[in-house]
């Protein structure tokens, strides 16, 4: 497999016999998938199938160890990091948790700051020798501060959270948020980085059939924009690329599901990205 291949935003996905073997024995194998950059992948299973893993995995986070995969022509899990650096996580249990006490503001600024920091995805080229980069670093305080507000809301419309319909606005704690509402925040937070890769873990836990429309209504408008997504699912709707872990599933289902988060928090620590 050859070098970056990706259309403005998203990246193609593809895996052949794609497996994972940790100490508890399978996670997910003989997993295949072929999709088109902004496409909506849907990794459907029961609880403790390996849904976790596998969304991990597509997105540079755990070490596949059977088969072959590639996000955007970049091959797994040999470029993992360069993976990581283009994909973004959200609502995944253990790694992107929000912090109850803090406000839906405090953790866009938050975000938006350590966005700023630490960067996101590669750039499109610049013309050579415009110095984009070294002149954007140099930029006046104020134009920084509007740049990351403009970030912010482009990230809020895309995830269709708006904070002023929220109990007390930007101020509204995490812990005072509907579930759906909670969503969208972190969607809104792994935006700010403007992923070509978008996970999304249990997008339909605990919530009514309404709102599961609503959730996959939202997440088939972020993949319109061209951001390819993976969400993971207890059942595909038919018009995403369903994507099964070959695994059957634990008869104590919650008792499976509490290994595989455990398992995949191991493995995010062993990358650093924990």
């Amino acid at each position: 497999m050859g070098d970056v291949v990706h259309g403005p935003s998203g990246l193609a996905v593809s895996a052949r016999d794609f497996g994972l073997r940790g100490p508890r024995g399978w996670a997910f194998r003989g997993v295949g998938v072929d999709a088109e950059p902004g496409s909506l992948i849907a990794v459907e299973g029961p609880s403790g199938s390996g849904r976790t893993c596998l969304l991990l995995a597509l997105t540079g986070r755990m070490r596949s160890t059977e088969g072959r995969a590639a996000v955007g022509g970049l091959e797994l899990p040999r470029r993992m990091a360069a993976v990581r650096r283009i994909s973004a996580l959200a609502h995944v249990t253990g790694v992107t948790d929000l912090d109850p006490v803090l406000t839906a503001g405090e953790h866009l600024r938050e975000r938006a700051l350590l966005q700023r920091r630490f960067g996101g995805p590669p750039p499109l080229p610049s013309p050579p020798g415009r110095g984009e980069g070294r002149r954007g670093l140099l930029r006046p305080r104020g134009e920084r501060a509007s740049e990351r507000r403009r970030q912010v809301g482009t990230a809020l419309t895309a995830a269709g959270l708006d904070l002023a319909a929220l109990p007390k606005g930007a101020r509204t704690a995490v812990r005072d948020l509907e579930r759906v509402e909670a969503l969208r925040l972190s969607l809104a937070l792994a935006l700010i980085g403007r992923p070509r890769l978008l996970g999304v873990d249990d997008v339909d836990l605990k919530l009514s059939s309404a709102e599961r429309d609503e959730v996959w209504t939202l997440l088939r408008s972020i993949a319109g924009t061209g951001t390819t997504v993976v969400a993971v699912c207890s059942e595909a709707p038919p018009d995403t690329v369903a994507v099964g872990t070959g695994a059957t599933g634990h008869d104590d289902a919650e008792a499976a599901g509490h290994d595989e988060k455990e398992e995949a928090a191991d493995a995010l620590a062993g990358t650093g990205r924990a």
